[in-house]
């Protein structure tokens, strides 16, 4: 037995009888949802794991989340879910990224292949960790009806894993390689292109699954264009906001000025060096204009020049590690939620500030218009990239309260209607019976795929 068998304790219990139904009538199935990176508090992989098994559960199917560090944090799923812990040599974890682990920590050969691939400026992750996940698989082959990865593309998922594979790809990655390559200079541009070797892997991987689950209309284009894959192999299912959770509360007093937005990484995708320029040009006739940002400060980049180039330390804070409720307290607070991003595949933050009743201001990047829905209906649209467009839109919500008003419960009546976990989990469940159906009929001929492109 494998050490990570060894570790994840007993097998999955058998499937309940014929006599249980999950909530659509079918069998209960027993799925094993793997996430290479769970934190929910640090990036949508987490978020999407930790909400769509809760609702998977609550639906009647048995969860087992498969997760390497940092893990994933779980919701109460009683008896039908669980979490295994797979552990990597966590070279990226707090206060030491990039460390170096003492030799006593290396297990087998493919913790010297994360190690190294690190060392050379590589990010090892996704394949390290599709090899764990398919040696796991393979010794508790039976366990499972379903093997549900969430955006690993690695090698090892290519092989007998006992079970039906589907995949979610929320948008190529290859999407993030291309704007960095195109914000960087000189020799950043060669570590860009080494650090992101690994999407080179990810669109070979993805055009052989049979089965691929997206997240938005915009990332199944980008799916199809980017990685090559077959659109009739791409299936559409919308995630949401937790909409208990995220709901409006009048008690929570708006704070003047303020304007919230999230960004876990300082990366150019995100587009915050493009709010803070609009921020110091709103503040010129409004200063009490501030921005509260969830995410880490940068020390350095873009971002940290732009808020010490328009004098803004004072105006914008950085906060992280805060809890769901204070996060929610902190957007019920705000005047205005922002998501500046340049692409996204969906758009969680503006789904949750929807929610809340907090009204929105989003770029038209990637698939945020599927989820912000039409400019002066349910948010304020601006172009991608265009700090003035930005500024205005921001300036002219915050000195309309009318207008916040009716953005505000416009933005929260949509997402009701579109986008919550548990039409994403009755989605995603529909999604599993129709590969394993596909799987018992036999393989088919497969389709030529288009080639995508890559640069």
């Amino acid at each position: 037995m494998t050490a990570e068998a060894g570790r994840a304790g007993p097998p999955a219990a058998a499937s309940p009888d014929d006599t249980h139904r999950a909530a659509d009538g079918g069998r209960p199935l027993r799925v094993a949802l793997l996430s290479y990176k769970g934190n929910p508090y640090c990036g949508g992989q987490g978020v999407y794991v930790r909400h769509l098994s809760r609702e998977l559960a609550g639906l009647g199917h048995r969860v087992e989340v498969i997760g390497a560090q940092p893990y994933p944090v779980l919701d109460d799923g009683g008896d039908l879910l669980r979490l295994t812990e797979l552990p990597s040599l966590d070279l990226y974890r707090e206060p030491d990224p990039f460390r170096t682990p003492r030799l006593r920590e290396y297990r087998d050969w493919i913790d010297a292949l994360e190690f190294a691939t690190m060392r050379t400026g590589g990010f090892p992750e996704p394949l390290t960790f599709s090899l764990r996940a398919a040696r796991l698989l393979r010794a508790r082959r039976g366990d499972f009806d379903v093997v549900h990865d969430n955006q690993t593309l690695g090698y090892g998922l290519l092989g007998d894993l006992g079970a039906p594979l589907v995949t979610t790809v929320h948008h190529p990655v290859t999407v993030d390689r291309r704007l960095e390559l195109d914000a960087a200079r000189g020799l950043r541009r060669l570590s860009v292109r080494r650090w992101y070797a690994f999407t080179h892997m990810q669109r070979r991987v993805a055009r052989r699954l049979p089965s691929v689950l997206t997240v938005s209309g915009s990332s199944r284009r980008q799916i199809t264009d980017h990685l090559g894959v077959d659109p009739a192999r791409v299936r559409v299912v919308p995630i949401g906001a937790d909409t208990d959770l995220f709901s409006p509360d009048p008690a929570v007093r708006r704070v003047p000025g303020r304007i919230v937005t999230t960004s876990s990484a300082d990366v150019p995708l995100k587009g915050l060096v493009h709010l803070v320029e609009a921020l110091a040009k709103v503040r010129t006739g409004n200063p009490a204009a501030h921005l509260v940002v969830v995410g880490r400060r940068p020390e350095s980049g873009p971002v940290a020049r732009a808020v010490a180039h328009h004098g803004l330390a004072d105006a914008v804070e950085f906060v992280k590690g805060i809890s769901d409720p204070a996060l929610v307290d902190l957007i019920r607070g705000a005047e205005i939620a922002c998501v500046p991003s340049l692409f996204e595949g969906f758009s969680l933050p503006a789904a949750e500030a929807m929610a809340t009743g907090t009204p929105l201001v989003a770029t038209t990047g990637g698939a945020i218009p599927e989820v912000a829905g039409p400019d002066g209906e349910t948010c304020l649209a601006v172009p991608p990239g265009d700090p003035e467009a930005l500024a205005a839109a921001l300036d002219r919500l915050l000195g309309d309260a009318t207008l916040r008003s009716r953005l505000g419960a416009a933005g929260r009546a949509r997402v009701l209607a579109r986008f919550t976990w548990a039409r994403a989990a009755a989605g995603t469940a529909e999604l599993y019976r129709e590969a394993i159906a596909r799987s018992a009929a036999g393989p088919r001929p497969r389709a030529a795929t288009p080639h995508g492109s890559d640069r």
